[in-house]
């Protein structure tokens, strides 16, 4: 869902995927500093110089994945988060828990959360050839365009 909204967002806006959750050693604080790991000072990097930050996260067990909670904890003691306006995604109505526990963990780390549209494009279940099918449907594409422009707007007002 994150490449399709990338493949249409506005002309004048970049979106890059991170690709990196299952290379992100498990969070130690011990780690910091100078011995924070390769891929964690990647992630680090991106988020400190992005504009904003896009979520899409599934649920399981009506919580947030380990892993998506594990490279919000290399953030947790930078700055790269605070103010940083962010946007969470869905490809499912059944993640009511996730999503505010993914809120709730995201305000408290000072993320800048933009709640004025939620993206939410049903993928659960489907096969990657009638996911392709559904992010190409004239609707989801404006839908899509349509909360991209929209987060664009809320990053421009911070």
């Amino acid at each position: 869902m994150v490449a399709a909204l990338a493949a249409n967002a506005p002309a004048d806006c970049r979106v890059q995927v991170y690709d990196g959750l299952g290379r992100l050693p498990i969070f130690n604080p011990d780690d910091e500093g100078e011995r924070t790991p390769p891929e964690a000072a990647r992630l680090i990097e991106i988020i400190t110089r992005a504009d904003g930050v896009i979520v899409s996260c599934p649920e399981y067990a009506h919580g947030v994945p380990g892993g998506m909670k594990n490279a919000l904890d290399w953030l947790v003691s930078r700055d790269a988060a605070v103010g940083k306006p962010a946007m969470l995604v869905h490809a499912s109505p059944r993640s009511l828990y996730a999503r505010a526990a993914l809120a709730e963990v995201m305000r408290t780390m000072s993320f800048a959360l933009y709640e004025e549209t939620a993206l939410e494009i049903t993928l659960l279940g489907k096969k990657p050839a009638e996911m392709e099918a559904i992010l190409a449907e004239g609707a989801n594409r404006q839908a899509m365009r349509e909360a991209v422009q929209g987060f664009v707007g809320f990053i421009r007002s911070h």
